[in-house]
Order: structure tokens, then sequence, then C-alpha cells
């Protein structure tokens, strides 16, 4: 499963979970299946969703689950581990669907997987030609060329602005438009290379310049904050009592939306902080898994 994706903190993610033999957990993002098989092998039962089926299928082909498909969805099942593809935006209705209405565990890993930024073809890597997707669902409609090559020049600056962050968010609009105005903007090549036009890489960058603007778009492309902002009451509210809520995010936006929910719920004693920091990977986990280094994890306990 490691070739799939390596599962962050998974340690971490395991102790702070104080998983419990028999007890039912939801793992958000699935993945590779990382975190999920060390709550199977601590005796919990998983829940395990994700948007891509591609994590479906993988998960289920290590498992021997037979797949089905349900609601144009795919769908596994065995006693201690259900499969679902859906978004966690959905998560009453995925529980309910799952016949599940109180869990000891919740998960969000909020990356990307290995899986997705090394599949050439799913358009998330600036550093492989590919076309620009960046569909966590493949099926869905929006991906990243219509957004490159429909929105108008402000609308593009605000995007880049608004979810990366990026300080260059206005010259690199303005680039795109000048660029697609010769002819369409249609591979992740093209964009980079439209992005280091505008601000060449210098020694002090320790993230290649278009990194930001690849994360704003992925994050439009799938409307990752909406969702995670949706998600997070149902989550609260399907945590039974001592249940805990375990979230990994990987850039600001994500993790002040959870910062703040949690501090909200705290006033309102719902929810008890476990972490009062973020707590970061190990120098040697980051190391052997570079694309965990900008990990947080925040936890909370349902009062």
């Amino acid at each position: 499963m490691s070739d799939y994706h390596t599962p962050v903190m998974l340690q971490e993610v395991l102790s702070y979970l104080q998983i419990k033999p028999g007890h039912r957990y939801i793992d958000c993002n699935l993945g590779g299946g990382g975190h999920t098989e060390g709550i199977l092998q601590a005796d919990g039962k998983v829940l395990g969703i994700d948007l891509d089926p591609d994590a479906i299928l993988e998960v289920a082909k290590k498992h021997g689950l037979a797949i089905t498909h349900s609601s144009n969805c795919l769908a596994a099942k065995s006693e201690n581990l259900i499969l679902y593809q859906g978004n966690f935006s959905d998560l009453s209705q995925i529980t309910q669907t799952s016949h599940i209405s109180r869990v000891s565990g919740i998960l969000f890993d909020l990356g990307v997987s290995t899986h997705q930024l090394e599949s050439a073809e799913r358009g998330f890597s600036f550093n492989t030609e590919a076309p620009l997707d960046m569909r966590m669902n493949p099926t869905q409609g929006l991906n990243a060329k219509d957004l490159i090559n429909g929105l108008y020049e402000k609308e593009i600056a605000d995007l880049f602005w608004k979810y990366g962050e990026e300080r260059f968010a206005r010259p690199i609009a303005r680039k795109i438009v000048e660029t697609r105005k010769q002819k369409p903007i249609i591979t992740t090549n093209q964009l980079a290379q439209i992005i280091l036009s505008v601000r060449p890489r210098s020694r002090s960058d320790r993230t290649h310049p278009a990194t930001r603007v690849f994360q704003a778009l992925r994050i439009a492309v799938n409307d990752e904050l909406s969702s995670l902002e949706k998600a997070l009451p149902q989550a609260l509210s399907l945590l039974q009592p001592g249940g805990r809520m375990v979230i990994i995010s990987f850039h600001s936006l994500e993790d002040r939306i959870v910062k703040n929910f949690f501090l909200n719920e705290q006033k309102k004693n719902s929810l008890k902080i476990i972490t009062q920091k973020p707590v970061e990977p190990s120098e040697e986990e980051i190391t052997t898994n570079p694309r965990s280094r900008s990990g947080k994890l925040r936890v909370a306990e349902k009062t």
C-alpha cells in the first residue's frame, strides 16, 4: 500500500484516536488506506470514504472486497470495513446509507495522495506534462483547464490569491489571459512555464513557484474548503461523547478553518481541544516522506 500512498503521521493519528476494539471509526480521506489499515490492526472497525474511485478500488483489492455500484458511486463492505466513494461534505448521508449512527473517532487527512500526484493523467503536478485536470473525482464536470481558459482575468487573480495566497496573482493572471489569446492552455507544463515567466525560481524559494497556483486551482476545482466547512459540523454530530476528531491539514487555509471550528465549539462546551498547538511530523518522517513536511495535526474530543 505504501507504493500508492504513504500515510502521514500514522503513529500520532492512531495514538490520538485511542482505538477501542470493536468500535467504529471514519476515515474521511481513504487514500491508499494506510490510516485505515492501522485502525483495523488495532481491532477497530472503519468506514473509509474517498472522492477518488481509484482509492476505493485499491483498498478493496487489498482487502479482497467485491465492488458494488450504488447511486453512481463505488462501494464495498466486510464485517469490519466499509468503503464508500463520495465527498465527505455528504458525511451524514453517507453514514445513513451505511447504517452508521455514532462513531468513536473521525479522521480527516486533507492532503493529495502520492498516487494522485504521480498519475500524470490526473494533472495535479507541475513536474510532469499532463492534461490540466485536477479533479479528485474524474467523472465530475469542471476541471482546471476550464477555469484557466474560461474565467476573466480578475476572477483568475482573485482565485490565486484567495485559495493560494499567491503574491504574484495579478501578473500571473494577466500573462495567462495574454497567452490563451494565442492558443488554449491545456497542459500542466504550459501553465507552469507561464508562471515561471512571471516569477522565475530564486535560490530563496523553498518550493516551486507554481506550487501556490496549482494548490489554488485544485482547491477551486474540488471545492475543498467549502466541503471541509460543511463536513466538520456533521462529523461532530456523529461523534459519541469522548470520541475524537483528528485532522491533518497541509496549508494555512485548511488549518485556519479547523482551528476556528475547534475554538468555536470549545466555547460552546461541545468540544475539548486536545492539541493546543498543531502536531507536526518528526524530522525522521520528513526525511523518509518529504511530502509530509507541511502537515499539521489537530485533535479535539467531544464533551
